[in-house]
């Protein structure tokens, strides 16, 4: 026992310290990487790792979101059109973008919050649809089929301090969504994925607990929508329409949704592979749909169960070994 717990102790440790190193190495990288596309490359990284994080909140309860991105363009147009409009400072109207975000998830998900697997995801799917049209209603406030241009930004010209901003939001957003999947909240959630009749006999109430994480991950992703507005101070349709919403589900399962690192590594692979295809910018969607296919017949878990299908192969292949030489 003592044996386990110094393992367990060890084995934390050496993750800390590998998280730790890896932050140390985030911070480095504007001293030695001037290229201002790299910067910006490693800046939507950072917004998509918090976008594609919040929606594991919502899918750890059994959830798949098919509009989430909807609430990435909430939280993006209430900042922007508040700074603009209103004058207010973004430091102010981002996090109001936030709670926009999560205000219209209860409203939507309280009702249907019992649906479950397709069903909820029908329902987000349309909810998506939706907001593009409610986006062309208004178009006098959102700019419509033209966008929203004129957007206050939130530093001067140079990416360094975007860099810093969204690499600290990322790691705040983390941290969040990480003990809120450690605390008792997070076993619940799990508890109602893996059998909602057997969670509500020991007394956990599944709407609530379903609103709750829809709630909190909708105002995280509307937080990265709000940080996205003010750093590209151009929103269209196009930024969170229904093939946004896929690509978030994309870099979730592709890093892996079972375990918390899965999509931080999905978003980070995912976001930068366009980038070696910007040639050939059109069939960006079959790259994406050949590497998800891969995903599935190959790496089940995802990138970050890898490392474990090695193992396994190789603990295989030994055991194979030692058989053939033992007969």
């Amino acid at each position: 026992m003592e044996k386990q717990t110094s393992s367990g102790k060890k084995s934390s440790l050496s993750r800390g310290l590998l998280y730790a190193g890896l932050i140390l190495i985030a911070a480095l990288i504007p001293l030695f990487i001037q290229s201002v596309y790299y910067l910006h490359i490693f800046i939507l990284i950072f917004i998509y790792i918090v976008a594609t994080s919040s929606l594991r909140t919502i899918a750890i309860s059994g959830q798949i979101s098919l509009g989430h991105a909807g609430f990435m363009g909430i939280g993006a147009y209430t900042s922007a059109i508040l700074a603009k409009q209103m004058h207010w400072t973004p430091w102010i109207t981002m996090p109001m973008g936030g709670f926009a975000a999560m205000f219209v998830a209860i409203l939507v998900g309280y009702p249907f919050s019992r649906l479950r697997t397709i069903y909820f995801s029908m329902v987000s799917l349309f909810f998506g649809i939706g907001l593009i049209a409610v986006n062309t209603m208004f178009s006098k406030i959102t700019g419509g089929y033209f966008g929203l241009i004129g957007i206050w930004p939130l530093f001067g010209r140079s990416k360094v301090p975007y860099y810093y901003f969204f690499l600290g939001l990322a790691l705040l957003c983390l941290l969040i969504l990480h003990r809120l999947e450690s605390c008792r909240i997070g076993m619940s959630l799990r508890a109602i994925d893996q059998s909602h009749e057997v969670a509500a006999s020991v007394g956990i109430n599944e709407t609530a607990y379903r609103v709750l994480a829809l709630a909190v991950g909708c105002f995280v992703g509307g937080l990265a929508g709000a940080g996205y507005a003010h750093y590209n101070l151009v929103l269209s349709q196009g930024s969170f329409d229904l093939l946004a919403s896929v690509n978030l589900l994309v870099y979730m399962l592709v890093g892996g949704v079972g375990s918390f690192t899965g999509p931080i590594i999905g978003a980070a692979v995912m976001v930068f592979i366009p980038e070696l295809f910007r040639g050939l910018k059109e069939y960006t969607p079959f790259v994406f749909a050949g590497v998800l296919l891969l995903v599935i017949f190959v790496m089940p878990n995802g990138f970050v169960g890898l490392s474990e299908q090695v193992k396994s192969w190789l603990k295989r292949r030994r055991e194979a070994k030692e058989v053939r030489v033992a007969s």
